[in-house]
């Protein structure tokens, strides 16, 4: 168990390093009979696939699908697994699976999803990419000092912000706007800036996207004051996102035709490919049941 352990940690920390979001499950309760028990841990990676163990197949199927959830909607959740036919309640912090599969006995699964902190690239190390960092990292985000030349911005990442006083502008700006990421600014005055943006080899649509003079009219005149506007504008700009977007989607879900539990729909799920349709599984025993009589199921797919 304890070599299991460190495997997990280390492989963890792993995740971590590269950016990968995660859950991290733990069995916080085991009632007999189960396979699992109390203190038991796995990872579930971003495609779904777990390393570690929670519990048998159908327990498995129901952790993949709620630790996508936790992912997508970056909130934990406790997911009890019990027995009986086909059914979900949601409670605040809290969802109860019934397994038609399960023999007995019920399970408690911690699931708390690991996300990376956005990650922001401050371009320049004067006063105010300096002040940048440091209040930043206060409001949890990952900040990242570098010059124009070295940038290497990606869709992923949560801001650029130019602050290098005429230094390299040009390409770290375009460099953002073409990997698409969503705040995108230029300290600068208003002549200035307008200078540098008419300059940009994008088109219209992408140079618009550049708040320049970069953050919020707050009157700020220090480089600290100067900061605090830009994270204002930042933190402003991405809740605006968060309201425009639908309300936190799951993945995809799809109906094991023979026992009638709901599994998440991706390549790490049990599937079979039959006459071009893909039908997925919590379990072999369902598989097989399927794949020996397909037609007996055919109301349920």
């Amino acid at each position: 168990m304890q070599a299991i352990t460190e495997t997990l940690a280390s492989r963890a920390t792993e995740l971590t390093s590269r950016r990968e979001p995660f859950v991290r499950a733990t069995v916080v309760r085991a009632q007999r009979p189960t396979s699992a028990h109390a203190g038991d841990t796995a990872l579930i990676l971003q495609d779904g696939r777990i390393e570690g163990f929670v519990g048998g197949n159908c327990v498995e199927a129901s952790v993949r699908e709620y630790s996508l959830r936790a992912l997508a909607q970056q909130e934990p959740v406790l997911l009890r697994v019990v027995p009986g036919e086909p059914s979900h309640t949601d409670e605040e912090g809290a969802v109860e699976v019934a397994n038609p599969c399960l023999s007995g006995g019920a399970i408690e699964i911690f699931l708390e999803p690991r996300v990376p902190a956005p990650r922001v690239l401050v371009v320049g190390t004067t006063p105010v990419a300096r002040a940048l960092e440091f209040l930043g990292a206060v409001i949890g985000l990952q900040m990242e000092l570098t010059e124009g030349g070295s940038a290497d911005p990606g869709p992923g990442d949560a801001a650029v912000i130019v602050a290098s006083h005429g230094r390299e502008e040009e390409p770290a700006l375009e460099a953002a706007l073409r990997a698409g990421v969503p705040y995108v600014a230029l300290v600068a005055s208003e002549t200035r800036g307008a200078a540098v943006l008419a300059s940009l080899e994008v088109e219209d649509a992408q140079r618009s996207r550049v708040f320049s003079p970069a953050g919020l009219d707050l009157g700020a005149r220090t480089a600290g004051e100067i900061a605090l506007s830009i994270l204002a504008q930042l933190v402003a700009e991405r809740a605006k996102a968060r309201h425009k977007a639908d309300a936190p989607g799951s993945p995809a879900s799809a109906l094991d035709p023979v026992c009638g539990m709901t599994v998440a729909a991706v390549e790490s799920t049990l599937h079979l490919v039959r006459d071009g349709v893909t039908t997925y599984f919590c379990s072999p025993g369902c598989l097989a049941a399927f794949r020996d009589h397909p037609e007996r199921y055919a109301r349920g797919h």
